[in-house]
């Protein structure tokens, strides 16, 4: 079994999959627009070129995503969370992530972990960055 967080974007799926495969060394494997759907000719002109479905391949993770323009609704409830080996990693993740978005906590050392950050990115999407500390 396995789990796959499945995003949606208010227009800008394509861009924030990009980013995403950018920053985490990742392979956009699947991008289908609605205009490449069955039902292009019901969909409004401005829609079309809009993501239906997408898939973005991590390393072993999978994430889904597409454009919800018309029922968007802002994330909430959830952060995905990134844990990270070394506190240089998380740093380097945390800065590009967070770029343009609005940090809820900024990277820090915390009583579990020597890096430790949330924010959300500029695509809307909730993060959490955390480098645990060593076992003593």
């Amino acid at each position: 079994m396995n789990f796959s967080p499945y995003l949606f974007f208010r227009g800008q799926c394509k861009e924030a999959l990009e980013f995403y495969a950018k920053i985490f060394d990742g392979e956009i494997i699947a991008m289908m627009t609605y205009d490449d759907g069955p039902m292009a000719s019901d969909m409004p002109p401005e829609q079309l070129e809009k993501v239906m479905h997408a898939q973005l391949n991590i390393g072993e993770q999978v994430f889904m995503a597409s454009d919800d323009c018309q029922q968007y609704q802002q994330p909430q409830g959830f952060r995905i969370t990134i844990g990270v080996d070394t506190p240089d990693e998380a740093e380097c993740i945390y800065k590009a992530l967070s770029e343009g978005g609005e940090v809820t906590m900024p990277m820090e050392e915390t009583f579990w972990a020597q890096r430790f950050a949330m924010f959300t990115d500029r695509f809307g999407i909730p993060w959490m960055v955390n480098c645990d500390k060593p076992e003593q």
